[in-house]
């Protein structure tokens, strides 16, 4: 259950993959998606809610073939500039996208972790997402006649979160701003928890959401492991790493050294910046 985090992604993360990686603002599992990157993982379904600078790497890297969100940028800064070169230039490679509503993409997560085939919400109305997206439909309610939206269940093949602690029997605990992580992890086929620690008992936290040991199929013990983002009760958040990675990330090349000399991987280099 408790396994190095190299080892957690390579067991649990396939080519192919539908791969969550959630957390809002909060307990983004930064590291996990590094070590994707660094196995070369190719021609994944990304999910997340709220898509920011680790999936702007794992899309710049040649991870990514699809991306199904709800909103992409850069927190407090601005755009992707790889996921920009993705879907205007098809650089590395081409990106399909999915896009959702915030409550669309986490209603999809309670379905799929209730073991329901779509969800039904009162959503998308006055939006043209409806014409630009085929995974939202309109069904009429038997009981009023009222229209709704309707959305397909969520069931990645893996989702990965991180947490504040672990147990070694693998239950987790996390606190703070817990978004999605408990619906993404259940609805899940697999799922990897990394932790800033894994202690010998798990002691109450107010506002705390446990994951038993029996829905996690790996916990990998990864301090610091959603940095530049904030582990509440363990580090702030590094505004200053958000705000150069816009630079970072507008030009190929300098993504390029960025990637081998902070990552340890190489990104493909067909031809410069355009």
């Amino acid at each position: 259950m408790i396994v190095p985090l190299d080892e957690g992604v390579r067991e649990l993360v396939g080519d192919g993959d539908t791969v969550a990686l959630e957390g809002f603002t909060h307990l983004i599992p930064v590291a996990a998606g590094h070590e994707i990157i660094r196995q070369g993982r190719r021609d994944l379904t990304l999910v997340r809610m709220t898509p920011d600078i680790v999936y702007d790497q794992l899309i710049g890297a040649g991870c990514a073939a699809r991306l199904v969100f709800s909103w992409g940028g850069n927190p407090g800064v601005g755009s992707l500039h790889r996921f920009r070169d993705a879907i205007q230039h098809g650089w590395p490679r081409p990106l399909e996208i999915e896009e959702h509503s915030h409550a669309g993409m986490a209603n999809r997560y309670v379905a799929g972790a209730s073991g329901l085939p779509f969800a039904v919400l009162r959503g998308y109305a006055g939006t043209d997402l409806v014409g630009q997206t085929e995974t939202i439909k309109t069904v009429e309610c038997p009981f009023t006649g009222e229209h709704l939206a309707a959305v397909p269940a969520l069931n990645p093949d893996v989702t990965i979160v991180h947490a504040q602690r672990a147990d070694r029997a693998g239950n987790v605990q996390l606190w703070g701003i817990t978004g999605i992580q408990k619906e993404a992890v259940l609805a899940a086929q697999r799922s990897l928890v990394t932790v800033e620690e894994v202690v010998d008992e798990l002691k109450p936290v107010a506002g705390q959401v446990i994951l038993p040991a029996r829905v996690v199929s790996a916990v990998a013990e990864v301090p610091g492991g959603s940095r530049p983002s904030y582990a509440h009760g363990y580090y702030a958040r590094d505004n200053s790493a958000y705000q150069d990675w816009d630079a970072v990330s507008r030009d190929r090349e300098r993504f390029a050294e960025w990637l081998e000399n902070e990552v340890g991987a190489q990104a493909p280099l067909p031809g410069k910046a355009g």
